[in-house]
């Protein structure tokens, strides 16, 4: 016997059914046959598609809406190419605003922000990384819901000191072409260093809500310090992003490790 003949027979549904989606059988946002249906299309039983159409929701590819269950509005993956984000005229690319929007216009969708700006003082671990007082010092927020196709694919916050974000075009909400590291750059404060630490966890109910996420599914936080040539943290960015939808993509140039 094989290890895939091993296998549970709900995991051998699953592995069809994702491959059916995946190969556009279903498309997105079309309803699922029931799961009689499937189970007579399968040669299954409906134990076992039971099974396999709850985990194909664990992992976001379907989506249960009252008693029918549908397939996800993305199938595939966005990829966040965090080299190419740091490119001005790849993320100004259509005059898109932003490397978000530019990368969900090169998958053919269109993106949406819901940006509210306003001057807060940051959580202390983000004043520790911009160099000022905790619970002191306000700094400008830019929050923004992201949506790729009318589908939440992201929420992020951007902490921007005031001495260099206030008055300006950050301050508002559409900061033009390139986004924020465009007009940063436009400043003289141009990204020259980039930390980012990821972390994998369970949203929030606030970030669950606004993700459409259900409390066992997963979401990458990302935590995005840029500084300048000169050392200065001009911007931290803290990315809340479902697994299921996005591929991180890091690419750099090592020289010599000698």
């Amino acid at each position: 016997m094989t290890e895939r003949q091993k296998r549970p027979a709900y995991r051998a549904t699953a592995d069809r059914l994702r491959d059916a989606i995946e190969r556009g059988d279903y498309a997105p946002g079309a309803q699922l046959p029931t799961d009689s249906e499937l189970a007579e299309a399968f040669e299954t039983n409906r134990s076992s598609v039971g099974q396999a159409v709850r985990l194909l929701i664990s992992e976001g590819l379907a989506v249960r809406r009252g008693r029918s269950t549908y397939v996800a509005r993305i199938v595939h993956k966005i990829l966040r190419d965090t080299t190419a984000r740091y490119v001005r005229a790849r993320r100004e690319e259509g005059a898109a605003r932003g490397a978000f929007a530019a990368e969900i216009n090169r998958l053919g969708m269109t993106p949406d922000s819901q940006v509210t700006v306003s001057r807060v003082l940051p959580p202390t671990h983000v004043a520790e990384l911009l160099g000022v007082e905790p619970g002191v010092t306000a700094v400008v927020s830019r929050a923004r819901r992201m949506l790729a196709d009318d589908t939440p694919v992201q929420v992020a916050t951007s902490y921007l000191p005031v001495d260099i974000a206030g008055g300006t075009q950050l301050e508002e909400k559409d900061t033009g072409p390139g986004g924020t590291k465009s007009r940063l750059a436009d400043l003289g404060y141009a990204q020259a260093q980039i930390t980012e630490t990821i972390d994998v966890r369970s949203p929030d109910p606030e970030e669950a809500a606004a993700l459409d996420l259900a409390e066992d599914q997963r979401v990458y936080e990302v935590t995005h310090t840029a500084r300048t040539e000169e050392g200065r943290a001009v911007e931290v960015a803290v990315h809340v992003m479902p697994t299921h939808l996005w591929t991180l993509k890091y690419t750099w140039d090592l020289g010599s490790t000698n």
